[in-house]
């Protein structure tokens, strides 16, 4: 009752022929997973990135097979999140320099945003269903809010030396305006969002009774 125990859920197998082993058995090729995200509301479904550049949407009732595939990248995919609001939407970042976000069973990506170098790691803003926030390899934080500009970053901040540190890792705070990024030296950075990046949305002069969260879904 103490312990932790392991389940296997899935093996993540290329879509590919099977290729000769060296004893002349026929080999399934497998995968290696990077960045894994659970569904918000279905306990059953997640997704996997891997470093084929591939994003499997699987489901812990089908061991043996994929619900459905993305081409996602062409490099190791390094986070994949799930919109809070819209849980069929999903965002996803890779080294092939692409933030791309996701309809789910959707084949091509809804936006395409190319940041010049390797993304770290992308996030959803818990506080909004249009902005996210995203790190590259070169010290910079991207943020963006599709309700303000689908083609670019509202705000880009450079956090780091470009040429000394990586950042990796980024998370939001789910009650203060604040950001933490952290590089591959250990550091950890702290930075607080202007009121222009959070801005919320006003109910309609006649439906004042709309709560935060449908208008989030609204937008």
């Amino acid at each position: 009752q103490n312990e932790l125990a392991q389940t296997l859920v899935i093996v993540l197998y290329l879509e590919m022929d099977p290729v000769n082993g060296p004893d002349g058995t026929m080999i399934r090729m497998t995968g290696c997973g990077t960045a894994i995200a659970f569904h918000p509301k279905d306990q059953l479904t997640f997704l996997v990135g891997t470093e084929e550049g591939n994003i499997y949407k699987c489901s812990t009732a089908y061991a043996s097979l994929y619900l459905y595939t993305y081409s996602a990248h062409h490099m190791p995919v390094h986070r994949i999140d799930f919109n809070r609001f819209a849980p069929e939407i999903f965002i996803s970042c890779s080294a092939d320099w692409r933030v791309k976000i996701w309809e789910d069973n959707r084949s091509e990506p809804l936006f395409v945003f190319d940041l010049g170098c390797s993304v770290g790691d992308v996030k959803w803003a818990p506080y909004s269903s249009t902005v996210f926030a995203a790190v590259t390899v070169d010290g910079k934080v991207h943020v963006f809010d599709l309700n303000v500009n689908k083609y670019k970053a509202i705000c880009v901040q450079s956090v780091v030396s470009r040429k000394r540190n990586k950042l990796t890792r980024l998370a939001f705070n789910h009650k203060l305006p604040i950001i933490i990024v952290g590089d591959d030296k250990g550091s950890v950075s702290t930075l607080k969002l202007s009121p222009n990046l959070r801005i919320k949305p006003k109910p309609p002069k006649k439906q004042t009774h709309v709560d935060q969260h449908t208008l989030e879904v609204w937008k």
